[in-house]
């Protein structure tokens, strides 16, 4: 594992153990050249999932990318990180599993969009405003009583 913050090739494993939700092993590695510590973390990939863009081009599945958007949209809700970590590791199991090589990126944002509905209805809302580009107001009221509709509020 090269380290981050000298690009040094050789690190060493000081403690490994399983994530909060277990499906991560956690690792704290040293560098051997400049001696700083971080932490990995080392999950299970199924199978290999490609994106498919609206525009035709595919590109890796990056877990990342969810994993950032929704944290943005749950961002001073609360929700606790751990929380975050288990929603996201399901959407990559639920795609990995579905048996496709290639996932259209809008299949994606419904699959967040719905799941985010369980989690938290205001962080869904705030997802789907980017997610579906509201332009004004009314798209919020029509979104919002979906929502509205599914959380029996």
């Amino acid at each position: 594992m090269r380290c981050p913050f000298c690009a040094h090739d050789d690190t060493q494993v000081k403690d490994s153990r399983p994530s909060e939700d277990s499906t991560a092993i956690r690792r704290r590695r040293q560098c051997e050249g400049c001696g700083a510590r971080f932490t990995t973390f080392e999950r299970v990939q199924l199978r290999e999932v490609m994106v498919v863009k609206a525009s035709g081009r595919r590109e890796p599945f990056d877990r990342g990318k969810i994993e950032q958007s929704v944290a943005l949209a749950c961002r001073k809700r609360p929700v606790p990180q751990e929380r975050i970590d288990q929603f996201v590791s399901s959407i990559q199991r639920q795609l990995e599993i579905s048996g496709e090589a290639e996932v259209p990126s809008a299949r994606i944002g419904e699959l967040v969009m719905d799941n985010l509905r369980e989690l938290d209805a205001v962080a869904c809302i705030r997802f789907a405003s980017v997610y579906r580009d509201f332009e004004d107001a009314r798209d919020f009221e029509d979104f919002a009583s979906t929502v509205r509709d599914v959380g029996g509020r």
